[in-house]
Order: structure tokens, then C-alpha cells, then sequence
């Protein structure tokens, strides 16, 4: 085992920093594309890229393969979806790919710190130092997926209303409906004007509108996005006055938006503590798995162990589930 941990070192090091140094390079890219460009979808036509491959690399349809002949399809797909809410572009197995990468370097390096001590249960404490890295790899990468997904659909969320009022306006100048959501594509920045430049897409492509609006819904995550979808659908169905409409419902979200602002900055301190209540124990565990196992490792023979085990566990999961029935506020 002490042979061949240092090849095992050298080549997981090598996976490491590549897989860091890619990431770093494509956000670096990233962010220097987004500061010369309206949306990506209208960076991508000036550069000449065929409409149907701009679609495609947009949308990002979950692969088919392995993974849609297996019973965890419908969990990928789910994964998928969470990831293009969130704007990354990749898949939920690259991610995972990512984080089996960082634990297993933090996991060799765990095994290091064991070297330079003694100790008397190497096997266990090697699976508890293998636990701990995945745990805390799988948390930091959770935790920042699902900061960058709730950033996103704030932001989405916030272009709404001065994209509606866009749309309003072209109705009122007596431009139709697909031509109004056009001129959105046009004129606002990502998010948004690469999401309805897709929902054109697809209406170009031989959709219907209103599906394509309610796959923008599904595709984004929003609430409001689906008020509008079906504001739309309604209209389409019943007729009306669509400017009217649209003018309304901006009305409404941002009025929506001013309370949940209001909401969030009254009670920040209480969301704060609940997050740190939530993360600090798994994050304290997962460190202590794998840096000192040594401190689990001489329980397990304990018979009282996995009971208490088991009942920290339960009381923690029903702590969360007070702590987000406390700060999930409806409105």
C-alpha cells in the first residue's frame, strides 16, 4: 500500500489541477466574453454559427446513451435540468467526475496526515478518511451549484419586468406577439435574451408558441416565467387585450419582488444562522472524517455507537426540516 501511494499521489494531483486549470480558463473565458456581448445566442450569429447548432449547444439536451437505458434516467435527467438552471455547461456526470477527482486528492492527502501518525485500525480508518472527502467534496460542490442556480434565477427574475414592458411597448407600436418576444431576444442581456431567443428558435424550428413557452418555464425554474407562459396560453385561447395583460403582470412581479427583497433583508440574520446550522455540522464532520479518524474509528466497536449515530441523524434531518419551515416564507 505505502508503494504504491505516491504514483497513486502523483496521478490524481495531475487529474486535480488539470480539471482546476480547465475550470478557471473556461470562467476566465467567460467572463471575458460577457463583457462585449448582448447574450450569447446573439454573440453566437455574428460569429457565423449555423442557427441549428446554436440551438443545440443552448438547450443542452441531456446525452443519450448508457444513462437513458438505466434505471437512473430519470434522476440524471433532473441533475441535467438543475444544471441548466444554473447555467453550467455541463452535465451532471462531468460534475460528478469533478468531485470524484477532488476527493480523491483530498483523500490521498488525508491518508499522508495517517502516515505520520501511528495508527492501529489503518482499514477502517482509510474508508472513514474516503468517507469524510467525499462528504465534504459533494457539499462545496452542492452548496455552489445551488448558490449559482439561485443567483441566476434572481437575476432572470429581475429582467422579467423591463422585458415585459419591452414586449408591451411592440404591442402597442401594433407588432405581433412572436415579433414583441424578438425584439426582447435583441435588446436584453443574459439571461434572458438567450432564453427567449431559444423559445424563438424553437418557434422557427415549427413549435408552438405556447409550447415553447412552457418549455422556457420548465428550462428556467421561474414562477414568474410561468405566469407568463400561461398568461400568454390563456390570450391565445380566449383573446383579450395582450398588452394590458403583459403591463399587469409586470406590475404584479415586480410588486412580488419588492416584498421578497423586503422579506430577505428583514429576515437575513435568521437565514444566515439557519445556514450555518444546517452546514457546519457536516462540514465539521467531513473534516474530522478525514483529517482525524481515528476519533470515529475507536467508537465503532462501542455498542451504544450506531444507535446514537442513528438518532443524531434523525434528529438533524428533522432539524432541517423545522429550520426550513421557519425561514421558507411564502408570499
Amino acid at each position: 500500500m505505502e508503494q504504491l501511494l505516491p504514483p497513486m499521489v502523483l496521478v490524481l494531483a495531475f487529474v486535480g489541477v488539470t480539471l482546476l486549470a480547465q475550470t478557471l480558463l473556461s470562467l476566465a473565458f467567460t467572463a471575458r466574453d460577457g463583457a462585449h456581448r448582448v447574450n450569447r445566442r446573439l454573440t453566437m450569429m455574428a460569429k457565423g454559427v449555423p442557427q441549428a447548432e446554436i440551438y443545440a449547444k443552448l438547450v443542452r439536451h441531456p446525452k443519450t446513451g448508457w444513462v437513458s437505458r438505466s434505471q437512473f434516467a430519470a434522476l440524471h435527467d433532473r441533475a441535467a435540468l438543475f444544471c441548466r438552471q444554473a447555467g453550467l455547461s455541463v452535465g451532471p456526470m462531468r460534475i460528478v467526475g469533478v468531485v470524484a477527482a477532488a476527493a480523491g486528492g483530498l483523500w490521498l492527502v488525508s491518508l499522508l496526515f495517517l502516515r505520520a501518525s501511528p495508527v492501529s485500525t489503518p482499514f477502517s480508518q482509510t474508508l472513514m478518511a474516503a468517507f469524510g472527502a467525499i462528504s465534504l467534496s459533494a457539499a462545496v460542490a452542492a452548496i455552489w451549484i445551488a448558490q449559482r442556480r439561485a443567483g441566476r434565477l434572481c437575476k432572470l427574475e429581475d429582467q422579467l419586468p423591463l422585458a415585459l414592458d419591452i414586449m408591451v411597448r411592440a404591442l402597442k407600436a401594433g407588432h405581433p406577439v412572436v415579433s414583441a418576444v424578438n425584439l426582447v431576444t435583441q435588446e436584453m442581456p443574459d439571461p434572458i435574451g438567450t432564453e427567449f431567443g431559444i423559445v424563438m428558435d424553437e418557434t422557427t424550428y415549427g413549435g408552438e408558441f405556447k409550447d415553447a413557452l412552457h418549455s422556457l418555464a420548465v428550462r428556467t425554474g421561474s414562477k414568474d416565467i410561468a405566469f407568463f407562459s400561461v398568461s400568454v396560453a390563456i390570450q391565445a385561447e380566449t383573446g383579450g387585450n395582450l398588452a394590458e395583460i403583459l403591463g399587469s403582470l409586470a406590475a404584479v412581479i415586480r410588486g412580488r419582488a419588492t416584498l421578497s427583497k423586503r422579506i430577505r433583508s428583514l429576515s437575513s440574520e435568521g437565514r444566515m444562522s439557519a445556514m450555518i446550522l444546517s452546514l457546519l455540522p457536516i462540514i465539521c464532520v467531513s473534516i474530522v472524517s478525514a483529517f482525524n479518524p481515528e476519533f470515529y474509528t475507536n467508537k465503532f466497536s462501542d455498542p451504544a455507537f450506531w444507535p446514537i449515530v442513528g438518532g443524531i441523524v434523525l434528529l438533524y434531518l428533522l432539524g432541517q426540516l423545522m429550520i426550513r419551515r421557519i425561514v421558507k416564507f411564502k408570499y
